[in-house]
Formats: C-alpha cells, structure tokens, sequence
C-alpha cells in the first residue's frame, strides 16, 4: 500500500477526516538539504474540522517517510450542508 493510501485509510477509519481526495503524480521541484530535489508525489486534499489539525499533523507525520511532508491548513466558506457533513463524520 503507497503512503497516500496508508494515511488515507488511517484518518478516515479513526474519523479525523470525512473526506480525502487523492490526485496523483503530482510533478514537485524543491529545495532540500541545500540542492534542488524532484519527485513525482501525490496531493491529499482532506476535509476536516479545524479542531483536528494538530491531531491529523501528528498521524501523517508518524506515517510519512520525508522529515518535512507538507501540511497545509486552508479554512473553507461551503454551503451548510457540506460544512455539516464534515463536522459529522470527522470529529
């Protein structure tokens, strides 16, 4: 199982999340340990509460092999529904 669907399964079972999107092979150009590193990985989109956040960085950050993986926050504005939906399955 590749890393994106170990955590995806994880956070959706332990119902930190309602939601995961998977988009692969995303093509990444960085700075790492002072030279430019390429690599071909895969972006989760995670719908979550906001209260979850360090929660969720803690379980990603025991499963994913890089030091550093990327965790952004972004806060939404959704229809109420939608935000409802979240807040029922990812408490």
């Amino acid at each position: 199982m590749n890393i994106a669907n170990k955590i995806t399964k994880f956070l959706i079972e332990k119902k930190m999340v309602a939601c995961v999107n998977i988009i692969p092979k995303i093509k990444s150009v960085y700075w790492w340990e002072n030279k430019v590193c390429k690599s071909d990985e895969h972006l989760l989109i995670m719908k979550s509460v906001k209260s979850n956040f360090n929660k969720i960085v803690k379980e990603i950050e025991k499963i994913h092999p890089y030091k550093v993986p990327e965790i952004v926050c972004v806060d939404i504005t959704a229809n109420k529904n939608y935000l409802n939906w979240i807040k029922e399955y990812a408490k």
